[in-house]
């Protein structure tokens, strides 16, 4: 009954910002490992950023130095603050969730929002 909420997505010029959000529900969002991953057209799904419950946050070389990923635990959320976007950045972006389950780790996933950067 895990449910992943993603939102923020949308066209945006080069050089311009995007937030984007996602809210988690069913999980115990707080020992979750957070992170969102993107899928241009016609490629693989690739790894953008993450961010554990008690570690650093990570991020993809493509992308580090430009975006930025947290949590508010408060609002069982996570956010990608997106800046110098660039036209390669496109992509329907993913967020992602790793929680344990009586299985082991389980990976969850949300319905994507997609990122156009175009002029």
């Amino acid at each position: 009954q895990v449910q992943l909420v993603e939102s923020g997505g949308g066209l945006v010029q080069p050089g311009g910002s995007l937030r984007l959000s996602c809210k988690c529900s069913g999980i115990a969002f707080s020992l979750a490992t957070m992170g969102w991953f993107r899928q241009a057209p016609g490629e693989q799904r690739e790894y953008v950023a993450h961010i554990p419950f008690r570690t650093s946050a990570n991020y993809a070389d493509s992308v580090k130095g430009r975006f930025t990923i947290s949590r508010d635990n408060t609002k069982n959320t996570v956010y990608l603050q997106m800046d110098s976007l660039k036209p390669e950045d496109t992509a329907v972006y993913y967020c992602n969730a790793v929680a344990s389950t009586g299985l082991g780790p389980t990976n969850y996933w949300g319905q994507g929002t997609q990122v156009t950067v175009s002029s």
